[in-house]
């Protein structure tokens, strides 16, 4: 037994060859083992991951030339961070790009640095643990042999950037591996593991900690079973194959993105088509076409949105107390939200009135477990910590309530006023409601500076955003408490001051509600739907009407157009029958679709009719109209911070970098005006926020 906990306690700590004494170099340490074998750990100064700078890339430049005077037996190369090998290039260096001619200069630098590791005399081998993504993937396969770790993870998430891979992995990965399968993980951006990756023929070797250095022996004295590339490669590289498969391919992507939204793809594709099979000149061509990639406001803006990412994460801080969250309510809501903390490692106790409500939820929770959790048994584990409670005892001990009951506001405080003598003190209880103000639903508190509002977005597994909703008798403690929990569920916390719609749902009302003055006129549900998504978004408004459930439209667009008035769209009689009948939508099968397995049967009326520009501003401009008023408000004091619960919280088109940031780039003049003119020809609830006068 004793032994078997020291395999498992060594297979933690990293096998880096000898002990590395101080060296002349900042962002590595070079040693030499007893076989003549050099060993390079990759550290990066100052940071937690390994990331490709251009100062880290001249540096490895000076460490290969240094080793060739040198001529070690061979060279090991090795990252000496926990968290992986190389996470992939510095996305710093990218931002604010705008000339191709400049970047196109870079990347022949950092070419020239990988074709030199590819290039050295002596046998080189990558062993990679953790995370090896993009310019870390292609690091490694410019070495001879690659050895992984068990829990290494590959791939190259560039197209989420709107790039391709740019340090010749373009040309070595369709070279080394079947080039279909390679060009299928560079557009999709998925990751693989390292059995995978073995059975791909992108690792010759799969290993654990402790037989890394007999491994890495193996591989530099030509003991190693080498992958290597077989006759079909050869055959699906050659021409006339290429120009089949890449059409091919180019149907496949453009079911998932518009050549004009996102080019990434086509370039890629158009690369391979052109060169695949010839290294040198694909390399050559690689540079170009990720020089001009770089430059579209399609990358930039993605590369906005990832640094989005970046720091609403650090709205969270650290330091999460929250073990057990209580949640009260299993439906759609309540009980996704349940199971999405369960599977994120805390106690979770459901709570309902009744039993098949809970029973459904865990139903739900063990199909997303079984997609999204690799390991079976952890499958068990994330399920054994979901906990159904009938009896609501969980309120007891929770440290977090989460109260997800339909949103009318005297069953809140009916709920409220039988839990909060039972809960413990220093207990937070947050309510999931998208639309009631917490001024109204803090009255039967006995302490109502413990309750806040925590929105999650459906479907919680997917969007990412968590609105933490505070009053102004909020205790700032609790506050900080409730969104350090939110980044340890692994979600992004938008902090907003309470107000009617807050600022998602305020935001996206306007967008839905315009579609269903829209079907009034006669105008047809397919294209109103096609408007939007030619603007980008990943539904359209009537779709997302029916996804999110008509009985909630309603509920939402009623309650703010008692705050707002006629500053929103009024709602059709029609609408309020629809829901009278139990037409919801995607939860009941039929709502302005029939929807059969989640799916809306989206079959194209005869009309042959088409979105005009004008459509595509009535449903987009409000949304951004309603960004400018959240922020004058000061509902939310940072554009940024707007931008980014738009795109996370209603996946709006992510390469237009949100919808104020969208306003910039098209000219806040320009959006001011149109909103005039629209408000001239269609009503009062198109005016121009007062906020566009002030806003840059």
């Amino acid at each position: 037994m004793e032994s078997h906990m020291l395999d498992v306690l060594s297979d933690r700590v990293l096998e880096l060859g000898p002990k590395p004494a101080g060296g002349p170099y900042r962002h590595f340490k070079l040693t030499r083992d007893s076989d003549g074998i050099a060993w390079l750990l990759f550290d990066r100064d100052g940071a937690s991951a390994n990331t490709l700078s251009a100062e880290v890339l001249t540096e490895f430049d000076t460490v290969l030339a240094a080793l060739e005077s040198e001529r070690p037996t061979g060279l090991v190369i090795r990252s000496a961070k926990t968290s992986g090998f190389i996470a992939g290039a510095d996305v710093n260096e990218f931002r604010g790009a705008t000339d191709a001619a400049a970047v196109e200069v870079q990347i022949a630098r950092a070419h020239a640095v990988i074709d030199h590791l590819e290039a050295v005399k002596f046998p080189t081998v990558a062993v990679i643990h953790g995370f090896c993504l993009g310019g870390g993937l292609e690091v490694a396969l410019a070495c001879q042999a690659r050895i992984a770790i068990s829990n290494a993870r590959f791939g190259f998430p560039e197209v989420m950037l709107g790039l391709h891979p740019g340090l010749g992995g373009t040309a070595r990965f369709t070279e080394l591996i079947n080039p279909t399968q390679a060009m299928t993980l560079m557009l999709t951006g998925r990751t693989i593991d390292a059995r995978r990756a073995k059975s791909l023929g992108l690792v010759d070797a799969v290993t654990e900690e402790r037989h890394v250095r007999n491994a890495a022996k193996d591989a530099v004295f030509g003991r190693l079973k080498r992958a290597k590339p077989g006759y079909l490669n050869k055959l699906l590289n050659a021409g006339p194959v290429r120009g089949f498969l890449a059409s091919r391919m180019r149907s496949e992507a453009a079911k998932a993105a518009s050549p004009e939204h996102y080019p990434a793809p086509y370039g890629l594709i158009d690369l391979w088509e052109k060169h695949g099979g010839d290294k040198a000149a694909m390399l050559a061509a690689e540079k170009s076409s990720f020089a001009h990639l770089m430059v579209t406001s399609t990358a930039q803006n993605l590369i906005r949105v990832f640094f989005l990412r970046d720091q609403m994460k650090k709205h969270a801080g650290t330091g999460n107390k929250i073990k057990h969250v209580h949640v009260i309510g299993a439906g759609a809501m309540g009980g996704d939200i349940a199971a999405w903390c369960a599977n994120e490692g805390l106690k979770a106790t459901l709570a309902d009135m009744k039993a098949e409500p809970i029973a459904g939820a865990i139903k739900r929770a063990a199909d997303l477990f079984g997609k999204i959790i690799r390991k079976r048994t952890d499958v068990r584990d994330a399920l054994d910590r979901l906990i159904p409670d009938l009896d609501g005892e969980g309120a007891r001990t929770a440290d977090l309530i989460i109260e997800a009951v339909p949103e009318k506001l005297e069953l809140k405080q009916k709920v409220y006023s039988g839990l909060e003598p039972r809960m413990k003190v220093g207990a937070i209880l947050a309510t999931n409601t998208s639309s009631i103000p917490l001024q109204d639903l803090r009255t039967t508190l006995a302490k109502p500076e413990r309750l806040l509002g925590l929105h999650f977005f459906n479907p919680v597994s997917r969007l990412q955003l968590v609105e933490v909703v505070s009053h102004d008798g909020t205790d700032p403690e609790l506050l900080k408490e409730a969104l350090a929990f939110v980044g340890a569920i692994d979600r992004l916390p938008l902090p907003v001051k309470s107000s009617p719609g807050f600022v998602v749902n305020r935001a996206l009302t306007p967008y839905m509600l315009e579609a269903m003055v829209m079907l009034d006129a006669n105008i047809d549900k397919t294209v109103i739907d096609a408007a939007a998504e030619k603007f980008g978004m990943p539904m359209g408004p009537i779709e997302l009407a029916d996804q999110v459930g008509l009985d909630i439209c309603l509920a939402v667009g009623d309650m703010l157009r008692s705050k707002f008035g006629d500053l929103l769209p009024p709602t059709p009689a029609w609408l309020r029958d629809k829901v009278t009948k139990g037409e919801l939508g995607r939860k009941t099968g039929k709502g302005f679709y029939t929807w059969k397995d989640g799916k809306a049967d989206k079959t194209k009326p005869a009309s042959g009719a088409e979105p005009d520009p004008e459509m595509i501003d009535r449903l987009i401009l409000p949304m951004s109209n309603v960004c400018v008023a959240c922020l004058r408000e000061g509902i939310v004091d940072d554009p940024d911070m707007v931008d980014g619960a738009m795109i996370f919280g209603t996946g709006y088109a992510p390469f237009r970098g949100g919808p104020l940031n969208y306003a910039r780039t098209r000219g806040v003049e320009n959006v001011a005006a149109t909103l005039q003119k629209l408000a001239t020809k269609f009503g009062g609830r198109f005016a121009p926020d007062a906020g566009w006068d002030t806003f840059r």
